[in-house]
């Protein structure tokens, strides 16, 4: 199945533009878990069961597995193996290298790990996204606008009376337009209203809402499109930190996710009436 046919069917079938960020730190993990012969698997199985009928999708990021070593390599497959199908999964990995070293990442992520979609750097230009965009039913998130401060440092430098991160918007769509959305932090909301505006159907991965602060409200009411998932992490996976047990952790947790799904949820109500 298309990757944009399958989000447009999680979107309509779980009612949630909610995608859980599963940024497992070790240290992190409940203390009941900590005993597991794999801490990091554990958590996120039990994030998953608390939270799929709330979201309708789950991103990894990468660095908190590959410091994990084997562990954290291992925990990848078994998370993945329990995430329901219905739903898209996202490889926050954000690479971009020379071709014939992004064909190795994308045998890894997309092949072998069998992720749907993965964020990547654009600074390389088109070949270092070509070995993403070839494979079948696979779909790769641009990075365009971070919500990090740092974002001020290149992202809005003028090429010409464009900001570099229009150029690179236009640029990367002129590459496959139907295989590329873009990573839009929630904090830049003029930012968010134009491009909606402009690509009414390119879908956004939106980061920066619950542990950054971002105002959902207003990341809200500035889209134009409904083709959007908003990303939450620590808000919701380390909402039990002193959970006794398994039971304790997945209602806590599943409350957390529930909050969020229904939260974003209202204010697209909201906005329609």
């Amino acid at each position: 199945m298309h990757f944009l046919k399958k989000f447009k069917q999680a979107l309509r079938e779980t009612n949630s533009h909610l995608v859980v960020g599963l940024d497992t730190d070790i240290t992190k993990v409940p203390q009941f878990l900590q005993t597991a012969v794999n801490p990091i698997a554990e958590f996120n199985s039990l994030v998953v069961e608390a939270t799929k009928e709330f979201t309708c999708g789950y991103k990894l990021n990468v660095a908190f597995y590959e410091r994990a070593l084997e562990r954290g390599l291992s925990a990848i497959q078994s998370t993945l193996a329990v995430i329901p199908q219905n739903q898209i999964t996202i490889a926050d990995a954000k690479r971009g290298d020379i071709e014939n070293t992004t064909e190795l990442y994308a045998q890894t992520f997309l092949d072998e790990f069998g992720f749907d979609s993965i964020t990547v750097q654009p600074y390389m230009g088109q070949d270092s996204a070509r070995p993403f965009l070839r494979r079948k039913n696979k779909y790769v998130w641009i990075l365009a606008l971070t919500s990090n401060y740092g974002a001020n440092d290149f992202q809005f430098l003028k090429i010409g009376k464009q900001p570099l991160w229009e150029v690179v918007v236009e640029k990367a769509v002129s590459w496959n337009d139907q295989k590329i959305g873009f990573v839009m932090g929630a904090n830049h909301t003029r930012e968010l209203e134009k491009i909606t505006k402009n690509l009414p159907e390119t879908p956004l991965l939106i980061p920066g809402i619950g542990a950054q602060k971002g105002s959902l409200e207003k990341t809200i009411n500035s889209l134009n499109h409904s083709l959007f998932v908003i990303n939450q992490s620590r808000s919701i996976i380390y909402s039990a930190p002193k959970a006794q047990n398994a039971v304790e952790f997945k209602a806590i947790v599943g409350e957390a996710a529930q909050k969020a799904r229904d939260e974003i949820n209202k204010l697209i109500d909201s906005k329609k009436k």
